[in-house]
């Protein structure tokens, strides 16, 4: 469970992130998608992670400690969203760049989660990062928001098109997980699969 989070930094790019050899979870996903209201969800502070009305507000790499000081830490990444249609060129261009090369570059990755507003039908931009992702081998897991916005046959009617969508590419689909900031939908899903491979790690050193 996660005891105790606080901020640790915001970095402009990958090699200026905190040199650290604990595990580290990242999350990201297109603007507005709910990703600021699921951390402070997760880590049971309404105030750890901004959210705003206004989409695209992360602009940095935003970097969170997890139950320090205990034997279970572990750091949370707030990503910048991607996919910001109202940013200029030069601005998508940018963050592109700081997450792709945070991806590729950031050793202390353990895996990614990729959120999807379950509202909305398959988008090509998330197909496309997630694509990227398993070109890159980069483990991700992806993350259904707002779960709490639709009745229960609908929900399940769009993370079915969801799952279908993506076996026309993938063999294997990746862990997935429904989740409500709202209502605390997922919490105990998404906490036990970290800490499931916390405990793996720990296992192997």
């Amino acid at each position: 469970m996660i005891q105790f989070a606080s901020f640790v930094i915001s970095s402009p790019d990958v090699m200026q992130c905190p040199q650290s050899t604990i595990p580290e979870y990242a999350f990201i996903g297109r603007s507005n998608v709910g990703k600021s209201s699921l951390i402070n969800m997760l880590t049971h502070n309404p105030k750890l992670a901004k959210t705003s009305q206004k989409p695209g507000k992360t602009l940095l790499i935003n970097h969170f400690i997890i139950n320090a000081g205990t034997d279970q830490h572990w750091h949370l990444v707030d990503l910048p969203g991607y996919g910001f249609a109202q940013a200029g060129k030069k601005q998508r261009a940018k963050l592109k760049t700081m997450i792709e090369r945070y991806c590729l570059l950031r050793e202390a990755l353990v895996s990614l989660f990729v959120l999807i507003d379950c509202r909305h039908e398959p988008q090509q931009i998330d197909l496309e990062f997630m694509e990227w992702l398993g070109e890159q081998a980069i483990p991700f897991a992806i993350v259904f928001t707002k779960a709490d916005k639709l009745t229960k046959s609908k929900l399940t009617m769009n993370v079915n098109s969801y799952k279908e969508k993506l076996q026309e590419v993938w063999e294997e689909l990746p862990p997935i997980f429904v989740t409500s900031a709202e209502k605390g939908l997922g919490e105990q899903e998404l906490i036990s699969y970290i800490e499931g491979i916390n405990r793996d790690i720990a296992n192997q050193s």
